[in-house]
């Protein structure tokens, strides 16, 4: 049975790609920071009959993510996909020339550092997989190829800089498939209402990359399984 971490796995994209995955027969660890929430998605998604187990990371934490990967270890002996889902929006993230370091410096903390530091702490764990995978979930908005358009600067910043994380992890991975999906605009607590996309249509590119793409595809950016520019 094949493993897999997804941060951020209790609500959104996350959950749905975490609920896909072990129908698929993966064994999912269930990353969150919010214990109840985590324990509670990874509930269901058993109910349902897959296997999940809980995992308490916080990856804008390095001791959390340092302990995490302790415990994981403890469970299973090898992790064959990360997913790096974990993001947020910090509220003011309006106007580049008006929003203070410090919202940045969260921002790029959890949405750059954090899948950085995740695979790091989890690369022992990857290397003993046959097929080792990492996927990004990034962002149009950090596309420098027409990505601006002044929506939340902050988040787009950090999202081009998770980019830029995973070209140097799939330099350094060789044998590894490292990608950055563009889930689109999806229907979640951050995406809102209005969004054009299920939650279905968000995780579809992540899914596939985790269990049907050819390992030998790597270093890309994607949406709807095509390569799209940084």
């Amino acid at each position: 049975m094949k493993t897999v971490l997804v941060t951020g796995a209790n609500k959104g994209i996350g959950r749905e790609v975490a609920r896909q995955l072990a129908a698929k027969g993966f064994h999912v660890f269930v990353g969150a920071r919010n214990a109840k929430a985590g324990r509670k998605a990874a509930e269901e998604i058993a109910k349902q009959g897959g296997k999940a187990t809980f995992l308490e990371i916080d990856v804008s934490d390095n001791d959390s993510v340092t302990s995490a990967a302790r415990e994981f270890a403890e469970t299973a002996d090898r992790l064959d996909v990360l997913v790096n889902n974990a993001g947020i929006i910090v509220d003011g993230d309006d106007a580049v020339l008006e929003f203070s370091d410090d919202l940045v410096r969260k921002t790029v903390e959890t949405n750059s550092l954090g899948p950085l530091r995740v695979t790091r702490a989890f690369a022992p764990l990857l290397q003993k997989s046959k097929a080792p995978r990492v996927i990004n979930v990034s962002s149009s908005g950090g596309q420098l190829t027409g990505g601006a358009d002044r929506w939340a600067p902050a988040y787009c910043i950090s999202k081009t800089a998770l980019n830029g994380v995973t070209v140097q992890l799939a330099a350094a991975l060789p044998k590894f498939a490292v990608n950055c999906v563009c889930p689109g605009w999806v229907r979640t607590d951050m995406g809102g209402g209005n969004a054009t996309r299920s939650v279905q249509e968000g995780a579809d590119t992540i899914v596939w990359l985790a269990s049907d793409a050819p390992q030998d595809l790597t270093g890309k950016f994607l949406r709807d399984r095509k390569e799209i520019p940084w």
